[in-house]
């Protein structure tokens, strides 16, 4: 076994963990939930199989990969791992239904997923479901501390689409596990994956494109880890070079922190603190959701049907909210109709708006009709986004929050702050949520008694000696969410 370049750098101290982090080593409650986030990844893949966008994207990748053994859930169809991963990614970020993290924002099950079973069809070796999790855990523990080394929630203010900026190194680590790769080794695939981070986000306008943006990420992971076991070698010490690394060039004009990228291994599990999302929407626009369901209940919710204060949708005159600056600066611009897609679930004025008339902001909200509605459009002509810079001086955890106000007719008002919204690591969604959000969405485009066989698999995939059966169970194609 070849040691790191340098055993005591934060690289060195990163690799060595990888290497010797045993299943024996992960606590139980860890273990059982990357398993759920898993299942809840393999729940929006197969609702995103077959979305408008995620069909052009299958035709177009196919059309440059051509065929292999890989399969691309959902469907029916197999070609090339780096081919399947790209795909595969695309369709978990299809609805923006995905998980995230939101200290340092990426979305892992949409990195770890694609890549990990493209690197069971590229060995062609059979992989247990214990394999399988645990180099998934090493990717869910990566991921967001290479995120925090560099600032985290800073990479999004500043422009960066930072999943895909921090994801190359997650799904590296998590396939460089599943390889069995040593430290130099492993060393290598994460140079190569550091090198190939970027991700724009100005992509969440009106770009297709938004959805493959980790999927890129995906892909590069695989192939970096693919490329070190042939003995390619890439850069060495790559987080804390000095000229050309990754903390100095991708952390420039901010605060970072080395020692992020190694601190707490094995002791704080960053896997707890991925969020699973309840809506399909940014993750920082939930709590607008959240706030706006709230005061749609006290509303009673349409015309014709009040709440206690007797006040109507439609009497709304004025919608007023007011954020941090992450949540402003990633989801808040004036809109324009018509709106696509991903500019409504990453808005938060369309978000807040559509809630409160149509009481949540699932798929169903950001159809083509839905979007060019002129209700939503009546109260988004309303609404005024605010920046407030003093939640930025809040505790990092409440550096999400959101303050909605709507104005009435009469001039009275009524007001929700959400600080955390549920489904935030101190409020988590359980695992029976979990779950139940997985069937919410495969029951739409599956039979039930597939669906519920892939639970059971996924479930129980600390015991499976093969993880060929899950993968059996994706193949197949789904029916269509949407249209």
């Amino acid at each position: 076994m070849s040691a790191p370049s340098n055993p005591e750098g934060v690289t060195g101290r990163l690799v060595t963990w990888i290497n010797d982090l045993t299943w024996d080593d992960v606590p139980g409650p860890i273990r059982a939930r990357a398993a759920h986030l898993l299942l809840d990844g393999l729940g929006c893949a197969l609702v995103g199989a077959q979305l408008p966008w995620s069909r052009v994207a299958t035709e177009a990748v196919l059309g440059v990969e051509g065929g292999g053994d890989a399969v691309v859930i959902g469907s029916g169809r197999t070609t090339t791992p780096s081919g399947a991963a790209l795909l595969n990614s695309t369709y978990i970020q299809g609805f923006e239904l995905d998980d995230f993290h939101p200290l340092a924002p990426l979305h892992s099950a949409s990195l770890l997923v694609p890549s990990l079973l493209a690197t069971v069809s590229h060995t062609g070796r059979p992989a247990s479901g214990r394999d399988l999790l645990l180099a998934a855990i090493v990717g869910f523990e990566v991921g967001p501390r290479i995120g925090a080394s560099i600032g985290g929630t800073a990479m999004l203010a500043r422009g960066w689409h930072s999943g895909p900026v921090f994801g190359a190194s997650s799904a590296a680590a998590a396939c460089a596990k599943l390889r069995g790769l040593d430290p130099a080794q492993t060393e290598d695939a994460l140079g190569f994956a550091a090198t190939q981070s970027a991700g724009l986000m100005s992509a969440q306008y009106e770009a297709m494109g938004k959805r493959m943006q980790h999927g890129f990420a995906a892909r590069n992971g695989f192939y970096s880890a693919a490329l070190a076991a042939s003995g390619y070698t890439g850069i060495d010490q790559v987080y804390e070079r000095e000229y050309g690394g990754y903390i100095a060039v991708y952390g420039a004009g901010h605060p970072t922190d080395p020692e992020a990228v190694v601190r707490g291994l094995g002791e704080h599990w960053e896997t707890t603190m991925a969020m699973v999302k309840s809506w399909a929407v940014m993750g920082g626009l939930h709590g607008a959701v959240q706030g706006a369901q709230a005061l749609r209940a006290r509303l009673g919710g349409h015309s014709g049907h009040t709440g206690g204060s007797g006040r109507t949708v439609e009497q709304i005159e004025r919608v007023d909210i007011r954020v941090g600056d992450v949540v402003y600066h990633h989801g808040w611009w004036p809109p324009r109709r018509p709106l696509e897609a991903i500019g409504g679930q990453m808005n938060i004025g369309y978000a807040t708006a559509v809630t409160l008339l149509d009481g949540t902001a699932l798929p169903e909200q950001f159809t083509a009709a839905r979007l060019d509605a002129d209700d939503v459009w009546h109260l988004l002509d309303r609404t005024h986004v605010t920046l407030d810079r003093s939640i930025d001086d809040l505790p990092p955890t409440e550096r999400f929050q959101t303050h909605l106000t709507l104005t009435f007719a009469d001039g009275s008002t009524d007001t929700e702050t959400v600080v955390s919204p549920h489904g935030n690591p101190f409020d988590p969604i359980t695992d029976d949520e979990v779950v139940a959000k997985f069937h919410s969405l495969a029951d739409r485009v599956m039979d039930p008694d597939r669906a519920a066989a892939i639970v059971e698999a996924v479930q129980a995939l600390a015991d499976a000696p093969s993880i060929a059966p899950l993968v059996g169970l994706l193949a197949a194609p789904v029916g269509r969410a949407l249209d």
